[in-house]
């Protein structure tokens, strides 16, 4: 009987609403906040401090030495305005830098981005061995560029009749060549051009490597199938599934560009002067010597600000050419 009363009473229960515990729920959730946040601020605290210090604090005591006639002190000078940069660009040697970098990031690029693909889609058919043949690639982008930049103007391209490359050339009737000199041709674009790319390449083969092994499989098959090969698979189906990797990059491609000095500054001895020649050296090794030779920081770190407009445009002009950032139509 009264388990029979029992159950014919479960669906009056049922249909009551459950009853609310009260209590003090608010007061644990707002204690676990505060703990979440102290354990937060712990951790992340002593990384904010310095990054706050040792880069936003930087920028903006550059910004203000940029508009002040700072010599031999990091200390704020009188007020300058805008004659630090009216001098920077008036000057016809950092002018000259910015021609530099432009021809060298208009050869650097493309041959890199060509190289990089290129190598990526060898690596990616290779069925034994992948890793080993990926590594070695790979090695090179772990090497100092100033080491790097030694052994190409010590061993490889000295200019000797016992360099590397004047040995090879000799093999094939060639003379000795200067290539570190700024004659006609200037056969220093070779020398830059090479180590630059023997630098990089394998980083970029393997960003490629990531984006062709994220492609499925059955869109190649069902491409395969259709009579598409060779070129035509490569330009309809591998090249349009890549777009979003190759516009990144090409955006790290302009931007490391345009960052060029170890190899400049360690092949050219922070300027090479050839016979009624200028010296070659890009905006940031003229900025450094104009820092650290003349000690004129004002007028360096208003250099700094004007290379870096130039790279957030050039950045800016390729996104919007290449749709970067705009997602999936």
């Amino acid at each position: 009987m009264n388990a029979t009363s029992d159950t014919l009473s479960r669906p009056e229960r049922a249909g009551r609403p459950a009853a609310t515990t009260r209590g003090p729920a608010p007061y644990r959730r707002r204690g676990a906040d505060l703990r979440a946040w102290g354990a937060f601020l712990l951790l992340t605290g002593p990384m904010l401090v310095g990054l706050s210090v040792f880069k936003y604090v930087a920028i903006g005591w550059s910004l203000l030495l940029s508009l002040s006639d700072a010599h031999g002190t990091i200390g704020l000078g009188h007020w300058a305005g805008l004659d630090n940069y009216r001098e920077l660009l008036s000057d016809a040697a950092f002018r000259r830098s910015l021609v530099e970098i432009v021809l060298f990031t208009l050869a650097i690029v493309p041959v890199t981005f060509a190289a990089s693909l290129g190598l990526a889609l060898l690596v990616h058919r290779v069925r034994r061995g992948r890793a080993l043949v990926r590594t070695a690639f790979l090695i090179p982008a772990a090497v100092s560029y100033v080491a790097a930049s030694l052994l190409w103007k010590m061993c490889l391209f000295n200019g000797l009749p016992a360099g590397v490359a004047n040995m090879i050339g000799g093999w094939f009737g060639m003379d000795a060549v200067p290539w570190l000199q700024t004659t006609s041709p200037p056969l220093y674009w070779v020398v830059l051009v090479t180590l630059r790319l023997w630098l990089q390449v394998g980083f970029y083969m393997v960003l490629f490597l990531a984006g062709l092994q994220a492609v499925p499989k059955e869109i190649h098959e069902a491409a395969a199938l259709d009579g598409a090969t060779g070129w035509r698979l490569l330009w309809r189906i591998t090249l349009p599934m890549l777009r979003n990797t190759s516009v990144a990059v090409l955006m790290l491609l302009f931007i490391a560009a345009f960052q060029a000095f170890d190899e400049f500054y360690n092949l050219f001895n922070s300027g090479l002067s050839g016979s009624g020649s200028a010296p070659v050296q890009t905006p940031l090794v003229h900025l450094y010597n104009t820092a650290m030779g003349t000690q004129n920081y004002g007028l360096g770190s208003a250099g700094a600000f004007v290379l870096t407009a130039l790279i957030v445009g050039v950045t800016l002009l390729q996104g919007r050419i290449t749709g970067f950032g705009r997602g999936e139509e």
